[in-house]
């Protein structure tokens, strides 16, 4: 068996969390936060733990190591989106620079996590460049694709390919549409969540053509997720191993394709800690170490 960090589908060993309590803190730091974050309503706290339990147990039941990192006043409610902050890769963590203002300080966080953790940093992208994790996606062991998106512009880009390229790791960059803005919450995995080595769930009404085709070029399969269950995080799911995945509860048509698929689908009831927030399971979590057999 070996461990690697250049997957976003096979068995999870490792990952790293944010527990909603940790970054929530309480009903009045929401009220605070959430409008200023363009949250799409505010979170009540209680049933916003509710929710996270059953997704940490969900975790738990597959025998993944969870770090969990600690509660920082000094960070956002987005903070509980713990995957924007840092890459995952066998060379060490890449520490970003995150493209939404409210979330500059979640990266220098993380980096003194892994240090406490003896978790090996190997390099991070600095200003003017902005890179987040939520644009980016391993689509084999030597291909990271990346969005060049509102949150991670051509000078991030840039840094990560000088990181990568020379390793062997060709950096993919796939530009993503206008979309609803500067404002809004978009990543390239709002489109794309592997759920197999050759096995993704999309939406393709906003992949870029050249994308969409280059992935069937690969050899991928798609599960397509319907217009009704896009803006119900039915795109953002998360592989804990090959074809056993955790999705957003509230999206039956792209379940039951995926079930066709022959995937095995657990959810959870993610209102407040997924939906209001625009963060999915690929959102909530930073895996840094799957296995390969």
């Amino acid at each position: 068996m070996k461990i690697t960090s250049h997957s976003d589908c096979l068995k999870i060993k490792s990952v790293m969390i944010k527990p909603v309590a940790s970054a929530f803190i309480s009903q009045e730091f929401i009220s605070k936060q959430w409008k200023a974050l363009n949250y799409l309503d505010v979170p009540d706290l209680k049933a916003a733990v509710k929710e996270y339990e059953v997704l940490e147990s969900l975790l738990e039941e597959e025998g993944a190591d969870l770090l969990r990192l600690s509660e920082d006043a000094s960070l956002s409610l987005d903070s509980v989106y713990c995957r924007d902050a840092s890459i995952a890769t066998d060379f060490g963590m890449i520490i970003c620079n995150m493209g939404k203002e409210q979330r500059l300080l979640e990266p220098r966080v993380q980096k003194e996590f892994f240090k406490q953790n003896e978790i090996p940093v190997f390099g991070e992208i600095s200003s003017p460049g902005t890179l987040e994790g939520g644009d980016v996606a391993w689509l084999d062991q030597n291909t990271l694709a990346v969005g060049h998106t509102y949150r991670t512009n051509k000078e991030g880009i840039d840094q990560l390919k000088a990181l990568l390229e020379p390793k062997g790791v060709e950096v993919m960059v796939v530009p993503l549409p206008h979309y609803k803005g500067v404002n809004d919450v978009f990543h390239l995995m709002s489109i794309f969540s592997p759920v197999a080595p050759k096995l993704a769930v999309v939406y393709s009404p906003l992949m870029p053509i050249s994308f969409r085709n280059e992935l069937l070029d690969r050899g991928f399969e798609f599960v397509e997720v319907p217009d009704e269950e896009f803006e119900s995080m039915g795109c953002n799911v998360l592989a804990i191993s090959p074809e056993k995945c955790i999705m957003v509860d509230g999206n039956p048509v792209t379940k039951k394709r995926l079930i066709e698929k022959g995937c095995k689908v657990k959810t959870y009831k993610g209102k407040h800690i997924s939906v209001m927030g625009g963060g999915g399971p690929t959102c909530l979590t930073r895996p840094f170490q799957r296995m390969t057999t």
